[in-house]
């Protein structure tokens, strides 16, 4: 059956307004993961990012952090993401009563070394260094921003105090491959991180 010329005309905006609603309200839907808020969209710089996907953290089954990832379009494919040296957050809002400066050591140099050959770890070793003696013990309620803007480095915000920068593209991927390598923290997070695939 034909349908009338005039009807057809006048469906086509309103579904194509639809649809534009459904993608917007997908653009800037954030999260709440144990009971931390997480905004849809942030701005970095002049860059807008979106929430692509936020997890817990887990060793020995206690919550260490909230963790959430921001880019600038969506994206499941952590090669893709790993290779690309394009502006990205992580989020880290800890829940655990103390991680000590030692423990965050170790862990950020177990999560290195699972995730780097000897090569790049000995070339990448002054910029883990640096990165590493960063940090303070945190404690439930803290919250680091690891910013990554091409050409400028990965900028850690403690608290909402910059702790300092860290520069080279090759250790912001090899930062974020903690979490989207191979070997990632665990595996589940990893899967939330990238929109739950």
């Amino acid at each position: 059956m034909a349908m009338n010329p005039a009807v057809a005309k006048a469906s086509v905006p309103r579904w194509l307004s639809l649809l534009a609603l459904l993608c917007w309200g997908t653009v800037v839907q954030g999260a709440t993961v144990e009971g931390v808020e997480l905004p849809g969209e942030i701005r970095l710089g002049e860059q807008r990012l979106q929430l692509n996907g936020a997890g817990v953290r887990e060793k020995f089954f206690f919550d260490i952090y909230v963790a959430g990832l921001y880019l600038e379009a969506r994206q499941a494919d952590a090669g893709r993401i790993l290779s690309q040296d394009r502006p990205w957050r992580m989020v880290m809002h800890f829940l655990y009563k103390k991680v000590g400066k030692e423990k965050l050591a170790d862990g950020w140099e177990e999560g290195f070394e699972a995730n780097l050959d000897e090569a790049r770890m000995e070339r990448l070793r002054p910029q883990i260094d640096r990165f590493k003696a960063l940090f303070p013990d945190l404690h439930r309620g803290d919250e680091v921003l690891l910013d990554h803007l091409p050409g400028g480095g990965v900028k850690v915000t403690i608290n909402g105090r910059d702790a300092g920068t860290v520069g080279g593209s090759d250790f912001a991927s090899a930062l974020l491959g903690i979490w989207l390598g191979e070997r990632p923290v665990t595996r589940s997070l990893k899967a939330d991180l990238l929109g739950g695939n």
